[in-house]
């Protein structure tokens, strides 16, 4: 019974703080947003006026007399002079400014000034009346003297305008600073009291709370730091209970959902690469079958013999029943089955070469990374060259470890240009990108993807190497692995 009656007093006192904290601290924020949203008006309105009052007055002062003068001097007509535009420009300002205005001296000088204005207006409208009727120079430039006499007036009225404005900017900004004053007075004494108030409920309720915090402290510090096995054990506090059993649940859960999410990730990515690896591309299949009918239209029954076996080489390996690892033996056979047919397809164009050491042909390696990067070698650097082109893939230990191998796949066509070749690097760092966005370099990037995929952190994927109108290198590193390996 007690106890019950100790959990109650130890909510309340909770409950009591938090109300009193909140309300004490709500006072100076909503006296200070109110105030300084109508100190914040004022500035922007006084601030406002003097802008477009110094706008008006430059019109006024020098715009219009000069307008003016220009048409007298015969250096504008009538019908192209912006007198009117400027005319209008200041009654606009002047009407908007009255209606803003609540001062009643600020209003004072602006009616004065809109009554000089009108005087402004009628005496610029009857010189250009006068000038369409065929008025003297000398009865013109009288009547400019006297549109100059009237816009000095209208100047030094808005010049008093201004002043009045400024002094109103004044008496504000000493409103602020005794605003200021009293907003830091209440916080200092709020402050006083929410310390009073938070280290007396803090006496009274850290010892009930202060080791289940701590222990759900180091939960939360191993979870974030990957260890999901960790579990808080339960402090038989009963506004804590739920919680901590919460957290292990939700740790628990957590680390399922990961190891789940995980999974069907790399379930996704390897479905996604056999479609990929799965693929021929189509113009690739029409032209192969267009070769081998037009050879044989041709009665060349040995090209014919040839390049059907290359491609049934080729369709095999690609298939490979189903498996996702290869030997280094079989990926190097594809690429000079697919070299074949694409020999007999540009002979005039195309040399080829494939060097490999012996000792590593039985190595496994993820199959169809190759064929990709020699198709982008004759069809982006060795086409676009004009003559023959060399291409050479090579397969080659790093080092006298024999841990890793390297591959090469590299032409002496047109190369790419640096813009060019950075462009293709970014594109191949885009984790995001499609395959419109990617367009020419869609094998290169599914060759980098399927790399990452099922070698991690053991590769660094696709490394190129390119210099404009010389050729270009695309290389990459595999560990030496005899068995298929689990992604």
């Amino acid at each position: 019974m007690e106890h019950q009656e100790h959990k109650k007093s130890f909510r309340k006192t909770l409950l009591i703080t938090y109300i009193t904290i909140v309300s004490i601290t709500l006072i100076p924020s909503v006296y200070s947003v109110i105030v300084s949203q109508i100190h914040t008006n004022q500035y922007n309105q006084i601030i406002w006026n003097v802008t477009r009052a110094n706008r008006i007055n430059e019109i006024a002062r020098d715009d219009i007399p000069s307008e003016l003068w220009e048409i007298i001097c015969g250096k504008k007509e009538i019908a192209d002079g912006d007198q009117n535009k400027m005319m209008d420009e200041i009654t606009t300002g002047l009407t908007l400014m009255l209606l803003k205005n609540k001062n009643p001296e600020s209003r004072a000088k602006l009616e004065v000034a809109n009554r000089a204005n009108t005087t402004l207006r009628r005496n610029v409208d009857m010189l250009i009346t006068r000038m369409k009727h065929g008025s003297t120079v000398t009865q013109n430039e009288a009547a400019l003297d006297e549109i100059r006499t009237i816009t000095a007036l209208f100047s030094d009225l808005i010049q008093d305008f201004i002043v009045t404005e400024i002094e109103s900017a004044n008496r504000t900004n000493q409103s602020i600073r005794i605003t200021s004053i009293i907003l830091t007075a209440i916080q200092v004494i709020i402050t006083i009291l929410a310390v009073l108030i938070s280290f007396k409920s803090f006496k009274s309720v850290s010892l009930a709370i202060q080791n289940p915090i701590a222990d759900m402290e180091k939960l939360s510090t191993k979870v974030a730091n990957g260890d999901l096995t960790a579990r808080i054990d339960i402090p038989h506090v009963s506004e804590l209970d739920t919680l901590a059993q919460n957290m292990n649940t939700m740790t628990e859960q957590i680390d399922v959902l990961i190891k789940k999410n995980i999974q069907e990730q790399k379930n996704f990515q390897k479905a996604e690469m056999k479609a990929l690896q799965a693929q021929i591309t189509p113009h690739f299949l029409y032209n192969t079958f267009d070769t081998i009918i037009w050879l044989a239209e041709e009665e060349k029954t040995d090209e014919v013999v040839r390049i059907t076996k290359a491609f049934s080489d080729f369709l095999r390996i690609s298939l490979s029943r189903g498996h996702e690892w290869i030997t280094i033996g079989q990926e190097l056979d594809h690429i000079k089955n697919y070299l074949t047919i694409q020999k007999i397809r540009y002979a005039d164009i195309l040399n080829y070469e494939i060097q490999a050491d012996p000792s590593l042909l039985e190595f496994k390696i993820i199959k169809l990374v190759l064929q990709p990067l020699v198709e982008n070698a004759i069809y982006h650097g060795i086409k676009n060259k004009r003559g023959r082109g060399n291409l050479k893939v090579t397969a080659e230990y790093t080092d006298d470890t024999h841990s890793f191998i390297k591959f090469t796949v590299a032409d002496d066509g047109a190369g790419f240009t640096e813009e060019r070749l950075g462009q293709v690097k970014n594109e191949l760092k885009d984790a995001s990108a499609n395959a419109e966005k990617l367009s020419s370099v869609y094998g290169l990037y599914n060759v980098n993807k399927k790399l990452k995929l099922y070698y991690g952190d053991k590769t660094n994927g696709l490394v190129i190497q390119s210099e404009f109108k010389k050729g270009s290198s695309i290389s990459f590193t595999i560990p030496c692995i005899f068995e298929e390996q689990d992604v």
